[in-house]
């Protein structure tokens, strides 16, 4: 099976474009089942019930989410009722979320998906390769795919995780970075991994924001509002081809669509 992981969308450039670019994914490029990571959707902080409804519609078949998933007290419904978005598992047990979703790709393969948030340069969580393996022994042992989002911000930290669950989960890729690295690979026990899917948005930016708001902060200390940038747009995914079977990656790769090749400007 082929599955697709969209980078975190920021802003409405970057919901516009996830609406073009998933029916081409799974047209064009053959992706069984897509996920995007949500978390900076609305304005660039958080997401809101009618967005995760948007990206439903388009063909997002699980939202994974991060360290601004609660910047949008109304998407907490949203979170605990409905079972295809997911908080960072190693969150408080209280914390509005589920802990993992099931999913079923169009060719019927059922699929686990984790969520995580790394530790070294973020805010203080419970520890994620624990959680993991608390995780993995709640999954059923049937689900052989199964595909961790971590969200963190030390490459260090990343390929740590990678090499902790080789073997064990068909791909850990990461995010919250918003820049694509280039270390896409399989490791040795057919787990694939890549550091940071990148950034769907507006490449233009800092980070999806307005460069002249961003540098007149760290200029002059004078605090402004970091609006999301508009030019620039682009989606940043990452397509891994899986043995339904073992639950083995055989095959991962970075792709990069602008909005002109998808008919937006």
């Amino acid at each position: 099976m082929r599955l697709a992981l969209i980078g975190d969308i920021v802003g409405k450039p970057g919901r516009r474009i996830v609406i073009a670019a998933v029916p081409a994914l799974i047209a064009q490029r053959g992706v069984e089942l897509v996920i995007a990571n949500g978390e900076n959707c609305a304005d660039g902080s958080g997401i809101t019930p009618a967005i995760c409804k948007d990206l439903w519609k388009a063909g997002v078949d699980c939202i994974t989410l991060g360290d601004h998933i609660y910047r949008r007290r109304e998407i907490y419904e949203t979170l605990d009722g409905s079972a295809n978005i997911l908080k960072p598992a190693n969150y408080p047990s209280d914390a509005p979320g589920r802990t993992f979703a099931l999913v079923t790709a169009r060719d019927g393969t059922r699929v686990a998906v984790v969520s995580l948030l790394g530790r070294v340069f973020m805010r203080p969580v419970d520890c994620p390769f624990r959680t993991a393996e608390r995780i993995l022994a709640e999954i059923p042992q049937e689900i052989r795919v199964r595909i961790v989002d971590f969200h963190a911000e030390a490459t260090s930290d990343k390929q740590l995780m990678g090499r902790f669950l080789d073997g064990r989960v068909s791909a850990v890729l990461g995010t919250h970075t918003h820049v694509t690295t280039a270390d896409e690979q399989i490791f040795s026990g057919g787990t694939a991994f890549q550091c940071d899917v990148g950034m769907t948005g507006p490449y233009q930016s800092i980070l999806g924001r307005r460069i002249d708001r961003v540098l007149e902060t760290t200029l002059t200390f004078r605090p402004t509002e970091f609006h999301v940038a508009s030019e620039d747009v682009r989606l940043a995914a990452t397509i891994v081809d899986i043995d339904s079977q073992t639950g083995r990656a055989t095959q991962i790769e970075r792709l990069q669509w602008t909005a002109a090749s998808l008919g937006l400007d």
